[in-house]
This record gives C-alpha cells, sequence and structure tokens, in this order.
C-alpha cells in the first residue's frame, strides 16, 4: 500500500502545545468529531445502517476506526487508496464498502483484484451500462454492482426517463447487482424549503422506478442516495419509507462553511487549518502563511474564515500566503496563531500530509492523512489481466 510519505509522522516528536507546531497545518479535533457522530446518531434515530459515508472527506483510518466504533458498517469512497485503507483496518469482514465511480481498465482490474484477494470483503463498484456490467459481472464476479442513476446531476449515471438502458443494465448485473445509486448533489440551494421540495420530487421518481424494476431473482436492493445537503430530507421522506435505504455524506464528520450554509443545526467544526501572521503590510491588512497548498481555494473566496475572528475578510490566496483584511487597530501580532475553518474541507484535507489531533485543545498525536491522493503504479500481478 503507498504509505511512504506517512513515515515522517510516525518518526517526529509530537509537540505538546500548538504553539510549538510548525504551520500551516491541518488540525483534528477529535472532540468535535465525537459530537458530530452524535448529532448524525439523532438524524439516523439510532440507525447506524442507514448511513454509508463517503471516505474522501475524512482520509485518516484512526477517525474512521471511531466510526466503526458506532457501528459503522457501510461505507462509500471515490479512491483506491481509500478502499485499500479502509480495508487495511481490522473487522474488514464486517464492512460492505462500495467504490462510487464506474471504474475502467487498471482502476477496474486493480479494486477486482483486490476483492479477490479478500473474499471476506464486501466489494462494490457502480456501473451504468450493460456493456460494462456484464463485463465486471463475468471477469470479477466477487465485486457486488450498483446500478447508479442521474438525477439531474449530469455527472454520471442512467437518466432516470432511459428506462430500457436501465432495465438492460439491471439484467447485465445478474446475481452480482446489489443496489441502485442515486447522488442528487445538484440540490445546493439554500433555502432549506426549495431545498426540501426539490429532493422530495426526486425521490419520488426514483422510487416508482426502484418499485417497478424487475431485479434478477427479486433479491432486495440497497438505495443509496444523497449527500450533506439533502441527506436529512432523505431520511424523513415518504418516497423512501420501507426501502433498504442509507444516505452518504461524508463532510458530516469534519463539517465546513460551505455545509454550515445549509442550515443544519448542531454539528461543529472538527477540521481547521492552524496558520501564524507572517506579515502586517499595512494597517487593517495582515499576510497568514496558510495559502492554496494548505486550503482549498478552488471553492471560492473566501476559502475560510478565522475561527476567532470571523469578521475578518479572508483575501485570495496565493500559494503560500493568506491576505486578511481587518479592522484598523485589531491588527494581531506577528507570529501570533490563528485557526482557520475551510469553506470546503475535503480538499483540504487531501492537502494534508500529516494532521494533528487534538481533545478540547490538548495536542494528542500527529497521524498521516494515508488516504489522501492518488496512485499511478499498477500492481505487477495486474500487467496481464487488465481488459474492460
Amino acid at each position: 500500500m503507498p504509505h511512504q510519505n506517512s513515515d515522517r509522522a510516525e518518526k517526529m516528536p509530537t509537540p505538546s502545545r500548538l504553539q510549538d507546531l510548525l504551520s500551516p497545518c491541518l488540525l483534528i479535533h477529535l472532540d468535535r468529531v465525537q459530537a458530530n457522530l452524535d448529532c448524525m446518531e439523532a438524524h439516523l434515530e439510532g440507525q447506524w445502517r442507514r448511513w454509508r459515508p463517503h471516505l474522501k472527506t475524512t482520509k485518516i483510518p484512526q477517525i474512521w476506526a471511531q466510526l466503526r466504533a458506532r457501528g459503522v458498517t457501510r461505507f462509500k469512497c471515490a479512491t483506491l487508496r481509500e478502499a485499500e485503507c479502509l480495508l487495511a483496518l481490522p473487522g474488514r469482514e464486517e464492512i460492505h464498502l462500495l467504490v462510487a465511480m464506474p471504474l475502467r481498465g487498471p482502476n477496474l482490474a486493480r479494486l477486482g483484484h483486490l476483492a479477490g484477494e479478500m473474499p471476506e470483503t464486501r466489494l462494490a463498484v457502480l456501473t451504468e451500462d450493460p456493456e460494462h456490467a456484464a463485463h465486471v459481472a463475468l471477469q470479477w464476479p466477487q465485486l457486488g454492482l450498483f446500478v447508479d442513476l442521474n438525477p439531474g446531476f449530469h455527472r454520471t449515471g442512467i437518466p432516470l426517463g432511459d428506462r430500457d438502458r436501465l432495465e438492460a443494465t439491471v439484467a447485465a448485473c445478474g446475481s452480482s447487482l446489489q443496489g441502485l445509486h442515486f447522488y442528487e448533489g445538484q440540490l445546493r440551494h439554500l433555502d432549506p424549503d426549495r431545498r426540501r421540495r426539490e429532493a422530495e420530487s426526486l425521490y419520488a421518481q426514483f422510487a416508482q422506478v426502484y418499485r417497478t424494476l424487475k431485479a434478477p431473482d427479486s433479491q432486495p436492493l440497497e438505495c443509496i442516495t444523497s449527500g450533506t445537503p439533502t441527506f436529512a430530507f432523505a431520511l424523513k421522506s415518504r418516497f423512501l419509507a420501507g426501502l433498504d435505504h442509507s444516505v452518504s455524506p461524508g463532510t458530516v464528520v469534519y463539517w465546513d462553511r460551505t455545509s454550515e450554509a445549509f442550515g443544519l443545526p448542531g454539528f461543529q467544526f472538527a477540521a481547521t487549518v492552524l496558520s501564524r501572521v507572517l506579515s502586517r503590510p499595512f494597517p487593517g491588512r495582515i499576510t497568514l502563511d496558510a495559502g492554496s497548498k494548505a486550503l482549498d481555494a478552488a471553492c471560492g473566496d473566501p476559502c475560510a474564515e478565522v475561527e476567532e475572528r470571523p469578521h475578518w475578510q479572508i483575501l485570495r490566496p496565493s500559494e503560500e500566503h493568506l491576505p486578511v483584511a481587518v479592522p484598523p487597530g485589531e491588527e494581531p501580532a506577528a507570529g501570533s496563531l490563528w485557526q482557520l475553518r475551510p469553506t470546503h474541507v475535503c480538499p483540504t484535507v487531501n492537502l494534508a500530509d500529516q494532521a494533528v489531533v487534538l481533545d478540547r485543545g490538548e495536542v494528542l498525536n500527529i497521524l498521516p492523512v494515508v488516504a489522501r491522493a492518488h496512485d499511478c503504479g499498477l500492481w505487477p500481478k495486474l500487467a496481464q489481466t487488465i481488459g474492460g
């Protein structure tokens, strides 16, 4: 497994105080993670089976262990590295993991061989056309298949109205079919009533498709929907009631400014970026040392907010510098420490090689973010078996 870049974190002594940490650095607040899991448990009404968290946010196996300790056994991920890291945890025979991509070529081959080497683990992948489904079912029968439906996000999946393609894909899956995947990621309106109405309309359409679909052997199918903006609606939807249904938000574990804008109460910012004041160029302006290589900047401006001073104005970052406009007279001392709440936490975590774990402000340890990034090489054993 490709974690050579994590060795440094294991050899470094762990500073006991924030002021002794190098900056910028990713902070994971374990007490806030636990509070977010409590909040999620309330939404789930204790039914952990209804949550299939997306691992793209958390990326740290020790945090995944916190989810496992709560009773979470279903997961969703996007990368092969995330999959391999999760399956390296103890108790993998209890895990059901969906790689939520219609993988092709060597990526699919690698996942298929991973499933073959771990027959005690339940692994699945998305499919969106009959040729792909038939290929997976024949070449890697140990892999489960979830048929991906397109609810209007237009990223992957079979359009809801394309019944012929859907039925052909379901038939091609054969006994490998395990469920349907329906990610309504386009519903991001800040007005919760509008978001709920549009979500319910989609759930009604999905339920109609599901209930009239002829699955091989009439086996019950799991239905996976919803990220952070809509999961609360899906959990209470009358259209999804009675189905083997799970939601798949991942951001809820760490939280971020984008999620905060959707108006879901109770979640806390469990991932922040520690940064120092580098300079005070002129009255009303400071420069922090956390630029676009420490914070996701693709989300637009502002890419973060200062936790201790949310009224300060974060300006556009460069690679290693973050300009901040502050009210005259509030300029902090050069070298002072501040915590930044990311606007988009998932790619922010992906930028970090290491994370400092705290509990109620006390530094516990430094952990490698082992599931970040992508692999580009092949297992040697795959070289002769790639296809599809």
